[in-house]
This record gives structure tokens, sequence and C-alpha cells, in this order.
């Protein structure tokens, strides 16, 4: 499990199920803790300028990986339930900058304490043995989500055959 430098060394069905158990947890979260209709994507910009705001809207943009367009409407959506504010830069009266309203705040809150208790009553569930691996497992998982967080370095792509 380990190479000669001690970095740890996963074959292709554990990256599989590792990465198939996250993303089916995270859209049962989703479903269960609906968020008032609102999408995955608007739920996440929502929660960033929550805990980061207020954020400059290309800042926003880098932190959730969307593009100018697709962050403008989702922003655009986000005002306009009342979620969010945009106003110009106090140091670039060019630039915008996005904070959460009260209500954003009070629905952001809402969602985060509404998964928390789903999450403790499902791992009230599990057995001693299972919540001391999981509880001994939360470094790794931090570190692996720090690391998927940050950009990676650009990998060339291989040549195609044929041209």
């Amino acid at each position: 499990m380990h190479d000669e430098q001690g970095k740890a060394q996963f074959g292709s069905e554990d990256v599989d199920r590792l990465r198939i158990a996250l993303a089916r947890i995270s859209r049962l979260v989703d479903r269960q803790v609906s968020g008032d209709g609102m999408t995955r994507t608007q739920l996440s910009v929502l929660a960033t300028v929550a805990k980061l705001g207020p954020l400059g809207i290309s800042e926003l943009a880098d932190i959730e990986g969307l593009n100018p367009t697709m962050l403008s409407r989702v922003l655009g959506k986000l005002e306009a339930d009342g979620l969010v504010s945009r106003a110009a830069s106090e140091a670039d009266r060019r630039a915008m900058r996005v904070q959460t309203t009260p209500a954003g705040r009070s629905l952001h809150q809402r969602l985060r304490r509404q998964r928390s208790q789903l999450f403790a009553e499902r791992l009230t569930g599990l057995s001693a043995e299972q919540a001391s691996r999981l509880l001994a497992a939360l470094p790794a998982l931090e570190t692996l989500a720090e690391q998927l967080s940050r950009p990676q370095p650009h990998r060339p792509q291989p040549a195609k055959a044929g041209r």
C-alpha cells in the first residue's frame, strides 16, 4: 500500500470505491436536505459567499471553478431570491463584490444544521469499530479535500493518433 518513498499507493478498484462512496454520500445528503429547490451549484456558491464573503466576482469564479457566464447566472438567481447582493467594491468602483443577505446567511445556517443533524443521526447507526475507523480517517479525508481544491499543474494531453 506504500511505495519506496512512503507514499500511499491505491489500486484502481480502491480509488473507484472511495470516489463512488464520497459521491454517493454527497448526492444522498443533497437529496435529503433539499436546499429549497436550489441546484448544487447555487448551494455551493451561497455556501462559499457565506463562509468567505464578501468576495470579488473573479475570486468567487476561481474558488467555485465556474466560468463568468455561469457564475453570473447563478448569482442572478441567488440575487433574485434575495440570498446575495452585489455591490461595487470600495477599493475599485469598477469591480463588483458579492455578499450574503440576512436571508442568505439564515438559509445557509439552516441547511448546515440540517445536514449536520442528518449526519449525526446516521453516525449513531455505525458500530463502535466503524465509528473509530471513520474518525481516524478524517485527517486524511480533509487533506484529500484540500488537495482537490488546489489547481492542478497543466498536464500535456497525449498526442492523438493519425494527426
